[in-house]
């Protein structure tokens, strides 16, 4: 299996930069051109296999609205410093289709769509027009609030037939079960997202690389009592190991070396499982 034409026959990290001051975490923050030069640059010699920007937070319970012209300059700026000093694919995390236009022109690979191409109709258009691989998370209104699995399962079905009606490949697209995104009052959005990453394997049935986002969230915290993101590394981590253990192929992290060393053990221990 392959993604933007990364092998992953082992799990790969995709590595967070947010050039949006309002991000939740603030460590992941890079506004000027040397830090952000040098945090990308640290990232691949960690071994990172992806880079993801992003200009706008997407935290559900974060307000996060800016104009999209803002949204268009910040991304911009990190695209056109980076892709002349990385040569790695780069995602763009956006739900905006004029912002992954502009991003792919000056050298993004992927499409990062929280919306799960729900969002701006016009998205698909342009992943289509570009031929650029895809990653859909699901997104919608939670019906069922018993079973987080299966309305994962139901939205991330939604989202692949956008892509298939509109003649996306199938080898272009990931899935990401939105970790931190479907927010019912109840169960508890810390339980919702525990059931996901625990029956994570259910998601193998589309045949597709699961990207899995954790790090530092606020479910993490939750369980742990760990208010500041900053505190939340090693419960990160144990959520890695977890969702690497039950199917994820990419990890998509703050913090590339230790999440890689937290594969590295899940996936080597997985093979001796009876």
């Amino acid at each position: 299996m392959k993604f933007a034409g990364i092998n992953l026959e082992e799990p790969r990290v995709m590595g967070v930069i947010n050039v949006s001051p309002e991000s939740f975490f603030k460590g992941s923050i890079r506004q000027r051109e040397d830090e952000l030069i040098e945090t990308a640059l640290k990232m691949l010699e960690d071994g990172a296999s992806f880079i993801d920007i992003g200009a706008k937070s997407t935290a559900p319970y974060l307000e996060n609205q800016i104009p999209v012209e803002e949204e268009i300059r910040r991304a911009l700026w990190a695209l056109s410093i980076l892709r002349d000093n990385v040569d790695v694919p780069i995602s763009i995390d956006t739900t905006n289709a004029k912002v992954a236009e502009e991003a792919i022109k000056v050298g993004a690979d992927i499409i990062n769509d929280i919306s799960g191409l729900k969002g701006d109709p016009k998205m698909v258009e342009v992943a289509r027009e570009y031929n650029v691989p895809l990653i859909l998370c699901a997104h919608k209104d939670v019906e069922d609030f018993s079973n987080p699995v299966h309305e994962v399962i139901n939205a991330l079905q939604e989202s692949l037939q956008i892509a298939y009606k509109n003649n996306i490949e199938k080898e272009k697209i990931a899935i990401d079960p939105a970790i931190g995104f479907l927010r019912p009052k109840y169960p508890p959005w810390y339980e919702w997202d525990s059931k996901v990453i625990a029956n994570l394997n259910l998601l193998k049935v589309f045949g597709l690389p699961i990207l899995v986002g954790v790090s530092r969230k606020s479910f993490i915290g939750a369980i742990t009592g760990r208010r500041n993101p900053i505190e939340r590394l090693a419960g990160s981590l144990g959520a890695t190991a977890i969702a690497v253990w039950n199917g994820a192929n990419i990890i998509r992290t703050h913090d590339v070396k230790e999440t890689l060393d937290a594969i590295k053990i899940a996936h080597f221990i997985k093979r001796f499982r009876e």
